[in-house]
């Protein structure tokens, strides 16, 4: 109890001294300064509105010629890259796209002299990758894009050097930022103060997407963090691919977070352990939820047949959960029968992934029982699978009853296929199942926009395959 309370005091000294480092603006210095409490409504400096109005007139022109000034003055030469984007950006009323800083070396200097591109320009995404942030530099850096509020999506992720300082900075800009809404520290290590001042700073935060990946999180770091999701009423969605989450102590976390968490929307744990244990534990938090988890993500998990009894008992009872991706999970056609008939009464759940999961014509027969049944299912990804003619029979005449599936993905035919009349069977049922789920997305005026759910990883790109 010791340990936290000293945290607690030291989180709140760097607050402390971090506002006091920023009252040096005033009088040309150029240090970047918080007003005090007294003049902040809403969370946002009255001023500072006035001061984007005046800098949102300058052209990207201007910018540019003002960040060559400010690097003169700081004695550092300014960055190719920077100019490049400042000359090549497209700038609508104040805003640009992005400043993408990814792989720059930003020493103190350097972060000093972007001041002005700060002050003057909002971006929709500020790129901080792998930018060797020094401990002095990057908390100046954070403290002015709280003061300019100048992103509403920042990546700072590789960038394992970040000390205590820019911890306190970054936990700062979390607390009071009204505009960040996004926010990335990937591939950096969040044990002990980080993951204490990160999760305080989320008890009253705006953020409403935060990626975490590979971040170390199993253990205590996820038992912060999840505590103070308990209470968090602002984040939607929470990303926690590759951090070795484990099936006991993490699950059981994460569970019983989602037992009072209503508001999270999306929680992805792709690439961990969860395993068959820790799916229960999950299934155990999600059925009291009334609103809350609506995606889930589970690629990856190390989820057998076993886990699927678990499934099975919560199916018929969830309410919210609409997107559930078991993918790369070794289920076989054994998991898929435990999870037939639970699907059928299932009233919830209108995307259904299980691409790469051991599954073959016997597992597809048992999924097309599911389709003639459901009457809300929108897509399915069984692509890796080994569905042949007998499971792509059953799927097509399961489609000549369902009205609801739109997308059915399937793997294309493989060239090494000798069999002439094998490879015309299946083309002839994929061209079937294409076009009826085709017809039953026109019908229903459905877009193809939601088929992204399943098929985009943790790096955030999307598969190409489908069943055309």
């Amino acid at each position: 109890m010791t340990h936290c309370s000293d945290n607690d005091e030291q989180s709140d000294d760097g607050e402390e001294k971090s506002n006091k480092n920023l009252k040096k603006r005033s009088k040309g210095q150029k240090h970047v300064s918080f007003p005090p409490d007294e003049q902040i409504v809403s969370g946002v400096a009255e001023h500072r509105d006035t001061d984007r109005k005046v800098d949102s007139c300058l052209t990207l022109t201007e910018v540019m010629v003002a960040y060559q000034q400010s690097c003169s003055r700081h004695q550092v030469q300014p960055r190719a890259h920077i100019l490049q984007q400042l000359q090549q950006g497209v700038c609508v009323g104040g805003s640009v796209k992005c400043l993408d800083l990814k792989g720059e070396r930003l020493d103190h200097r350097s972060c000093e002299a972007l001041e002005v591109v700060l002050k003057s320009l909002h971006f929709d995404f500020i790129n901080l990758q792998a930018a060797q942030l020094e401990e002095n530099g990057a908390s100046s850096l954070l403290d002015m894009i709280l003061y300019y509020e100048s992103t509403t999506h920042l990546d700072i992720s590789d960038n394992s050097s970040m000390g205590t300082l820019c911890w306190r900075a970054l936990a700062h800009l979390i607390k009071q930022s009204v505009r960040l809404s996004r926010l990335d520290v990937c591939n950096v290590p969040l044990v002990d103060y980080p993951a204490q001042s990160l999760s305080k700073a989320l008890l009253t935060s705006r953020l409403t997407v935060l990626h975490l990946h590979n971040a170390q999180l199993s253990g205590m770091p996820l038992y912060t963090l999840a505590g103070a999701l308990k209470t968090n009423k602002a984040l939607q969605e929470l990303h926690l691919t590759n951090n070795l989450l484990n099936s006991y102590q993490d699950a059981l976390q994460l569970g019983d977070m989602l037992r009072y968490n209503t508001t999270l929307q999306t929680l992805e744990l792709s690439s961990n352990c969860v395993a068959d244990a820790g799916l229960e534990e999950l299934c155990d938090g999600l059925r009291w939820q009334t609103a809350g988890v609506r995606v889930l993500l589970l690629r990856n998990n190390q989820i057998t047949a076993n886990g699927m009894v678990h499934l099975a008992k919560a199916l018929p009872v969830l309410k919210v959960l609409q997107v559930l991706d078991l993918g790369e999970n070794l289920l076989g056609n054994e998991g898929i029968q435990v999870i037939r008939e639970p699907l059928m009464m299932n009233s919830s759940v209108l995307q259904l992934g299980l691409a790469q999961a051991d599954i073959t014509c016997e597992g597809a027969v048992a999924l097309a029982e599911f389709l003639a049944e459901s009457r809300q299912i929108q897509r399915l990804d069984l692509r890796q699978n080994g569905v042949k003619v007998g499971g792509l029979m059953a799927l097509c005449l399961a489609l000549r009853i369902n009205q609801s599936l739109s997308s059915l993905d399937l793997d294309h035919i493989s060239p090494q296929e000798q069999d002439e009349f094998l490879v015309e069977t299946q083309t002839r049922l994929q061209s079937e199942i294409t076009q009826r789920c085709l017809t039953n997305a026109s019908r229903s005026h459905l877009t193809m926009d939601t088929s992204e759910t399943l098929s985009t990883g943790a790096d955030g790109h999307a598969d190409s395959t489908t069943s055309d």
